[in-house]
């Protein structure tokens, strides 16, 4: 049986499309592509930020809202109640995302930068901004369960929109002042972060709804999952390519004069991923979830939303300041950690027993 799943493990990874395989290249590319276009063009600074959507560079503001919109139109929203029958996943999930999650970044953000206030308030609002997007590849390419992972995407997204702006309240103003720590006067009030959570989460989130309902109605299911999808599944790493491309061309200066303070907000973001991923996997496996929704489980919880993370840092502080800096470095984390612990995943389905009739991965599917 081991065998066997280590081999199906492999089989997974070789089936994987060129986009997938070498994503963490097309990601430091397209760092690279940035950092040299922001360093060698003239006047593109001034031009990408001529017009904005709700204070963010339009450039910007499209490539999140394309990033985000293939993968919420993956959503099965008729199948909710498949998997919130299962109250061990969805409490388990509940608690690590918007108590445990935040709580920790919190934590690592006080403990590694206590003398960079900038960074330290993005690496908060990193930790605030839960999984909806690149989770469900991650979670694919380890033949985690696709339904739970898009239940669980599906109810963090609708709770980001609820949820978003009174924690970042309450982990930026409150809790601090209660620990007697230097509190972060945030420019944006509640509403205005809540605005940019329902402008670069509910749009996206809105289209992917509509487009699984009039996509289903008209061609059926079978042609929406296995000929749509499929063909705009890349358009969302397309996206995430092309606002990395964005940010570090508005944020190089700042990269390549400050790579100390770079290394300095990779740390915690290090500790965060291993801490999150490696607690909730052996939390999925003690309370009998199984591999596949353990997987889930771990991934969800692990995984960040950093494009909505960049979008409210940039909205409340500016494009170039240090929080938006803390959440541009974050996909240069994520990606290659997640990468890692889906061979991780894969490598550990010898811990359980139970049958395996785990989906094959790859994002175009």
């Amino acid at each position: 049986m081991t065998e066997t799943r280590e081999r199906e493990g492999a089989a997974v990874a070789a089936k994987l499309s060129t986009l997938d395989r070498f994503l963490p290249v097309w990601i430091g590319a397209a760092m690279l592509a940035g950092l040299a276009a922001g360093r060698w063009v003239p006047g593109l600074g001034p031009a990408l930020n001529a017009v904005r959507l709700d204070g963010i560079s339009l450039p910007i503001a499209l490539g999140l809202l394309v990033m985000m919109y293939p993968v919420l139109a993956k959503v099965r929203y008729d199948r909710l109640e498949a998997v919130t029958g299962d109250k061990r996943l969805m409490v388990s999930s509940l608690v690590l995302n918007w108590i445990l999650g935040p709580a920790l970044m919190f934590a690592l953000a006080w403990i590694f930068l206590p003398d960079l206030p900038e960074y330290r308030t993005g690496l908060i609002i990193v930790g605030l901004a839960r999984c909806i997007a690149m989770v469900i590849i991650w979670n694919d390419l380890a033949c985690g369960d696709r339904e739970a992972a898009a239940v669980l995407v599906a109810l963090n997204s609708v709770f980001q929109v609820v949820a978003f702006a009174g924690l970042g309240w309450f982990y930026l103003s409150v809790l601090p002042g209660w620990l007697g720590l230097p509190t972060v006067g945030i420019e944006a009030s509640p509403w205005q972060i809540a605005k940019s959570v329902l402008i670069f989460l509910g749009i996206p989130l809105v289209a992917g709804y509509l487009t699984r309902r009039f996509g289903e109605r008209a061609k059926g299911r079978e042609w929406y999952e296995s000929r749509f999808l499929p063909r705009i599944g890349p358009v969302a790493l397309y996206g995430l390519l092309f606002t990395i491309v964005i940010l570090f061309a508005l944020q190089g200066e700042q990269i390549t004069a400050r790579p100390v303070d770079v290394a300095r907000i990779a740390l915690p973001l290090l500790a965060y991923f291993a801490v999150m991923w490696a607690g909730s996997f052996a939390l999925g496996k003690a309370i009998g979830l199984g591999y596949e929704r353990s997987a889930t489980l771990s991934f969800t919880a692990a995984g960040n939303n950093f494009e909505l993370a960049i979008a409210v840092a940039i909205a409340t502080f500016g494009v170039t300041s240090g929080q938006a800096l803390a959440g541009v470095v974050g996909p240069l984390i994520e990606v290659p950690v997640l990468v890692a612990l889906v061979y991780v995943s894969l490598a550990a389905r010898r811990w359980f027993t139970e049958p395996d009739s785990a989906p094959e991965g790859g994002i175009g599917r």
